[in-house]
């Protein structure tokens, strides 16, 4: 059975959604989600590194960002996902896939395969774990690049 992705919101759209659930569509939610449509995976640190080279003179401080990032997540408008250590890191898109994580370059990387997806997911489901209801999971495949990149 397959499910229906969730869709990145292009800037428009984002503006649309925080309306229509209340909240204002201030420079900041904005910058964050401009930057987050550019990075597609990033931390609170990454996403502030972006907006200071790009918009100058906007004012957003590290703690402002992660708010923002987590009101989003919670909203169901982007991902949390627990990065390797204690790093929490945030993805744009909201639908169903999986991650390959590159451990040399630390960096996450979508695979859309709902195949795959929906055999775990069914899968998981079969099972019980004594005490709890799976909501979702969140797989990430931990690798290298096999092959050294040239250099030109």
């Amino acid at each position: 059975m397959a499910r229906r992705r969730k869709k990145i919101l292009d800037i428009g759209r984002f503006s649309e959604l925080l309306r229509d659930r209340g909240y204002r569509v201030t420079k900041q939610r904005l910058a964050v989600h401009t930057a987050m449509l550019t990075l597609g995976h990033a931390t609170a640190d990454e996403v502030l590194e972006y907006i200071e080279d790009r918009q100058k003179g906007l004012k957003v401080s590290v703690s402002s960002v992660y708010n923002i990032l987590s009101k989003m997540a919670d909203m169901g408008l982007y991902n949390r996902i627990q990065g390797i250590g204690s790093r929490i890191v945030f993805d744009v898109n909201p639908g169903r896939h999986i991650h390959l994580y590159d451990s040399r370059a630390q960096l996450f990387k979508e695979i859309e395969d709902d195949e795959l997806t929906s055999l775990i997911d069914a899968q998981l489901k079969r099972r019980t774990f004594r005490g709890y209801r799976m909501d979702r999971f969140d797989l990430h495949i931990i690798c290298h690049p096999s092959r050294k990149k040239k250099v030109q």
